[in-house]
């Protein structure tokens, strides 16, 4: 599979003018990304971005620069890269024409967050920090600091991977564990599913599944006719927040059934293989187990002005760091 991508620098905004989120960040994430900012004064990870070719333009640009000879091309194994089976290759748009267009026709496009949500709003601290230092030195700089690297992303692209991240748990009373096949019963359809080898997927028609409650099975949770689990979630919440798998088992099972449940410790991974064997081992007690989610779910969300919860996505794979240094000078 490829994906393709344009790594660019974007001007600063605020959360909603021309920018959007998809997930809720934390604060505490947020501090050493800004000591590193102010330590090297440069981005060394670009921000992962999607965006809407809405006038079918871009791609071609795109197309174009790539059929050179690339400034890198890594290899699996090398590196830059960071799986065995990823391969990197770096063009430069050294053509001014066609960096003008590109410039011209993605700042038409909103752009939706990815992956970055913390060193976003870190840049934006940075910047409101520098714009300050410069106006109390009453002295001119380069506004580098009013912009931020990232590499943008169409929606339609057919690498675009996005995993879910499964969640594991651990901390639940006996008394919680013991009854929670009962409770979960008073709310969805359940299934039970004998696991007999590594390789299995959540079946299409489900909720989530659990692993945990049975050994060597996967408990699925499918729709009650009888029961809106809509009802009972946010009234404040947009549709499409509504649909996804991670919303589900906050609300719903979290927050109702495990109601009375305190200090849960939760990790989180996108190996199924890994999470079964965090179970198997008792490293901890359930495994909750997500539906990949699709770019457009997460289009559909960020287009409502709402955000999933922290940790609701994971796009494969990664951007490589370093391979393009922005200085903020």
């Amino acid at each position: 599979m490829t994906r393709r991508g344009v790594i660019a620098r974007v001007r600063l905004e605020p959360w909603g003018s021309g920018v959007f989120p998809h997930e809720e960040t934390s604060s505490k994430d947020k501090s050493d990304r800004l000591q590193l900012m102010r330590a090297c004064r440069a981005n060394f990870s670009p921000l992962f971005s999607l965006y809407r070719d809405s006038r079918r333009k871009i791609a071609p640009i795109l197309s174009r620069v790539a059929q050179g000879k690339p400034l890198v091309s890594s290899r699996a194994g090398d590196s830059i890269s960071t799986d065995l089976g990823e391969a990197h290759n770096l063009w430069t748009v050294t053509d001014p024409k066609a960096g003008w267009d590109l410039g011209e026709l993605l700042s038409r496009e909103p752009i939706y967050i990815a992956d970055g949500h913390h060193r976003y709003e870190t840049a934006l601290s940075y910047r409101q920090e520098r714009a300050q230092e410069q106006s109390d030195s009453c002295k001119g700089s380069a506004d580098g600091f009013q912009y931020v690297m990232m590499e943008l992303v169409e929606f339609s692209e057919p690498g675009l991977i996005v995993l879910p991240l499964h969640r594991l748990v651990r901390g639940i009373p006996p008394s919680s564990m013991a009854s929670l096949v009962e409770r979960l019963g008073d709310f969805f359809t359940l299934e039970s599913v004998t696991l007999t080898t590594d390789s299995w997927h959540l079946p299409a028609d489900s909720y989530l599944g659990i692993l945990g409650l049975q050994p060597d099975s996967l408990m699925v949770l499918k729709k009650r006719q009888d029961i809106a689990l809509e009802a009972m979630m946010p009234e404040n919440r947009s549709e499409a927040y509504l649909k996804f798998d991670v919303s589900i088992l906050n609300h719903i099972v979290l927050d109702i059934i495990l109601s009375g449940t305190k200090d849960v410790e939760t990790a989180y991974s996108v190996d199924l293989g890994e999470a079964r064997r965090q179970i198997t081992e008792g490293k901890y007690q359930l495994a909750f187990v997500l539906h990949p989610p699709r770019p457009e779910m997460v289009g559909d969300v960020t287009d409502a002005q709402d955000r999933l919860p922290r940790k609701s996505t994971y796009f494969y794979p990664k951007l490589p760091a370093g391979l393009v240094i922005n200085p903020l000078d």
